[in-house]
């Protein structure tokens, strides 16, 4: 039996095979979890890419729309759940980011404060809301969990996605505050830079994946998201049953040392 056997997860940001959100479940279904997907802006790809994992092509996960940002959809959620047999979750992973590109890149003091909300609302907001939304399916508790990117550094070209970074990782810590007494711990997995396309669309940060192979302790495979994923499907599972507001760093052990870039 797998450490996730008999979950239901909901996990978002499955767009291609490349993504981290793909790779969380992956190992949560070889785990033994029941997944379902959220896809934006396009649910026709994510429900492609849910034909390669391990299910199979013939019983796919199924896949609901839903913009993190629209307060419409995020009140049809536990309803679109439900339709699909979801009665009940015991787990969220939220993988959801987005920054325009007037916010990356070195653009950090032109950046206008509209696209900053739009980064802040899509990658900080909506670990909250997103929470909120399943949280009628989770009234025995469960396990939430982020993708982060280590905020505590100011990194070239990232720009104000670390802020909302920084933003994320404050709401997580609220969140497990507020959501404790209800049984729901909530964390993050630091992953240090993978070749998503996400990752791809920011301008220069090809410097951090050069550099980050080198400088790590334990190296680093820009290729392989399956420490990340594994540290996921740990922390959705009840191994950390008294661990909330926690960031696990899964980066070769960047974090740790000074000077790395």
């Amino acid at each position: 039996m797998g450490i996730l056997e008999g979950k239901r997860i909901l996990v978002t940001g499955v767009l291609t095979d490349a993504s981290i959100g793909f790779h969380v479940a992956r190992i949560a279904q070889e785990q033994g979890a029941e997944v379902v997907l959220t896809a934006y802006p396009r649910p026709t790809l994510t429900a492609r890419t849910a034909k390669r994992l391990p299910s199979g092509p013939d019983s796919p996960p199924p896949v609901i729309e839903l913009d993190v940002t629209d307060a419409a959809q995020l009140d049809a959620l536990a309803g679109n759940l439900r339709d699909n047999g979801f009665d009940h979750l015991d787990g969220v992973v939220h993988a959801i980011g987005f920054a325009p590109q007037s916010a990356l890149g070195g653009n950090f003091l032109e950046t206008p404060w509209e696209d900053v909300a739009t980064a802040m609302h899509a990658s900080a907001y909506s670990l909250k809301s997103l929470t909120m939304a399943c949280l009628p399916l989770m009234k025995d508790g469960g396990s939430v969990v982020g993708l982060d990117f280590d905020a505590s550094k100011a990194w070239p070209v990232y720009d104000w996605m670390g802020v909302a970074k920084a933003g994320l990782e404050s709401c997580a810590r609220y969140l497990a505050k507020y959501l404790g007494p209800q049984g729901i711990r909530v964390n993050l997995v630091a992953a240090g830079p993978l070749a998503t396309m996400a990752a791809k669309s920011i301008p220069g940060f090809e410097g951090m994946t050069d550099m980050w192979p080198k400088a790590a302790p334990l190296g680093w495979d820009i290729k392989d998201s399956e420490p990340t994923a594994r540290a996921c499907a740990a922390l959705l599972s009840d191994w950390f049953p008294a661990t909330t507001g926690e960031i696990v760093h899964v980066d070769g052990g960047i974090h740790a040392i000074g000077g790395a870039y």
